[in-house]
Order: C-alpha cells, then structure tokens, then sequence
C-alpha cells in the first residue's frame, strides 16, 4: 500500500526563527500523538521557507564560545538562537531555500543514515538537473561547488524517529555578506555560494522551492500534496506563523557592520 503524500506548504515572507523552531515542536507532538493511536492518520509535513536573517548554533559549539559570538552577530542586524540540530553555526535568511521536512521515518523503514543521504543526494539532483551545477565531493556534510564554495547545508535532528530541521540551500547572492560574518559550519577558508552567483541567471526561491520538493518526495518514493484546512491542526499552526511573519515587519537585507 504507497504511503500517502507529503504535504507541503510554501510561506509568502520571511519567517521568525524562534517561532518557526517551536513550531516544529508542535508538529512534532502532533505526530507523535497521532503515530500512538492510529499510524495512518499520521501527517508528513514538508516546509519551504525562507527565514528573516538569524544566525543558528547547533550541538557542537563549546559553550564558551556562544556569548561572544552572540553579541557579535546579534550587533549586525540578525537574530542569533542555539538549537538541538548537528553541525555548528549556520545562517539562515532572505534568498535562501529553508526545507524542514517533518517525517515519520518508521512508516518507510529509512534509517538516520539514509534519510540524510536522501536529501544530499536531493540537493545534488536538483543542482545538476535545473541548473548544470555538478558538486564537488567533499568528507564534510552538505553540498559543495569547490573544495572552498558550499552552497547547501544539512542539519537534522531526529527523536522518536520524528524529524526536524532539515536543508538550505542558497539560491540568491543575498545570504553571501551574511554568511562572511562567520566560519560558516565551522569550516575554515569555505565561502557561501549560491545558484544565482554561479550560473549567472536570475532565480526565484519559490520556484526552487516546488522544484526541490518534487526531488526529495520522489526519492523517498512519495508524492507532494497542498497543505490545507482538512488539517485543521497544522493548519492553523501555519497561518499563525503566516501572521506572524508579517507582524515581524521589515527585516535588513545585508549586515549593519562588516567583519
């Protein structure tokens, strides 16, 4: 019996990322309630968004660390929040693609592993096919054009076999001046690219978007559908953060200071 879609849903403006992050959460209890009272019933949720500008940490930042480089970022115009993700500090903002895929792994039976390979090999695909991008291979996590370009990253985090987080992948030559601000994830000498800078073209997030997500489902032997009100608890999660996004106003479109 094929599993039942995915539903997805793309937001119209950039998102706040504290809410978007207790969303999340909210989804993921959803889920998990669901999966313990009747597993087909259980929704699988993709978002395609892009964020207001926000500096992220994950696991593996030192302690230490974190109250400097929070002073300093949150000096340049972004918001800066720790979370439960892997990897170390990231950006995330205007012009670039942000997927949280919010899954049950234990209805296909995918491993961690797996699942991660899935949405590299997602990225990879869409690159190549849409835009003649190929990656460079590279032992660390996300996608690269050079041995020194990286222009998509993973950061996922599972409990209960439930997901959260998930991709980014920069589509515009907006996030550049931002992720200079830092040792993006933390390689040193690796500089953000984007399709926009590589190929040239003039490219839109949101039809990247349906792009991406008809790759990733189809990967993961699953089709795409609207989200809407035959949810109604997801649902109204979304609209909630529909308004407040737009609550949030205006946003700066490159750093206040430079590094």
């Amino acid at each position: 019996m094929p599993l039942p879609p995915i539903l997805t849903h793309t937001f119209r403006r950039p998102l706040p990322y504290l809410p978007t992050l207790r969303s999340q959460n909210t989804i993921h209890a959803i889920q998990l309630e669901k999966r313990r009272t009747d597993s087909e019933r259980t929704p699988d949720v993709m978002w395609l968004l892009e964020h207001r500008p926000v500096y992220t940490a994950g696991r593996r930042q030192k302690v230490e660390d974190l109250g400097v480089e929070r002073d300093r970022l949150q000096g340049v115009g972004a918001d800066w929040v720790q979370t439960d993700r892997g990897g170390q500090t990231t950006y995330h903002g205007p012009g670039q693609l942000t997927v949280y895929p919010l899954l049950d792994l234990g209805r296909s039976n995918a491993s961690v592993r797996e699942y991660i390979c899935n949405l590299e090999l997602s990225l990879r695909e869409h690159l190549e096919t849409h835009h003649g991008l190929e990656h460079y291979p590279s032992e660390h996590t996300g996608v690269f054009l050079s041995p020194d370009e990286k222009i998509a990253s993973i950061g996922v985090h599972v409990r209960h076999r439930l997901t959260t987080h998930g991709i980014a992948m920069n589509i515009t030559k907006e996030p550049t001046a931002w992720f200079d601000q830092v040792v993006a994830c933390g390689l040193d000498g690796v500089r953000a690219a984007s399709i926009e800078g590589a190929t040239g073209k003039q490219v839109s997030v949101v039809q990247e978007a349906q792009r991406f997500a008809e790759i990733l489902a189809r990967r993961m032997g699953r089709e795409i559908a609207p989200l809407d009100e035959s949810h109604p608890e997801i649902w109204e999660i979304v609209q909630e953060l529909e308004r407040e996004a737009v609550a949030a106003g205006s946003w700066h479109n490159k750093p206040t200071s430079l590094r």
